[in-house]
């Protein structure tokens, strides 16, 4: 049986993670220039590949002084390191949904994770092309990929918290055979 193709749809695609701000909010980003391809032996994504590219220069948090400080050497060091990446070491059914396992490298620093999915469907839209639609999400540890950069707050607790939700809405167009 052949392998199928399906490619990140960027438009209809988006990125974000959650992070808490002096330990009381959570500021949102989005990480915005996407590419990515599932190859699935069928429609029903068992044990499918799995590569994501996202560009860090990308961040955007709606507030250009930090979206510059996380673009810096702070944090995700842009210049230096252009790419996050994930490459899938598995992808097991799980009910109706998925858990996807692989290797997510940020600043060159490589960790296995795990990423719940749910798998939205498939649909044809008006021109023609099949589409797949996934809901992704996980949690990571920053300061375990390098991005350490954080400061005391008077009150106790500090600016910027370890913990890191993921989340994602993707979309992939099926590849022509």
């Amino acid at each position: 049986m052949a392998n199928t193709t399906w490619s990140l749809d960027p438009a209809h695609s988006e990125l974000q993670f959650k992070v808490k701000h002096l330990m009381i909010t959570t500021v949102t980003g989005s990480l915005t220039n996407l590419s990515g391809s599932v190859v699935s032996e069928s429609d029903h994504f068992e044990n499918a590949k799995v590569d994501f590219e996202a560009t860090t220069d990308s961040i955007d948090t709606s507030n250009k002084d930090r979206d510059n400080h996380l673009k810096s050497a702070d944090f995700f060091d842009a210049e230096q390191y252009p790419k996050i990446t994930f490459k899938s070491t598995a992808l097991t059914k799980d009910g109706d949904d998925y858990t996807l396992t692989g290797d997510l490298t940020i600043k060159d620093v490589t960790k296995s994770v795990k990423i719940d999915v749910e798998f939205g469907g498939i649909a044809t839209d008006p021109w023609g092309n099949t589409k797949a639609g996934f809901t992704i999400s996980t949690k990571i540890k920053r300061t375990e990929f390098g991005l350490t950069w954080n400061a005391a707050l008077e009150t106790g607790g500090v600016m910027v918290s370890e913990d890191v939700k993921i989340l994602g809405e993707l979309q992939f167009v099926k590849q022509a055979q």
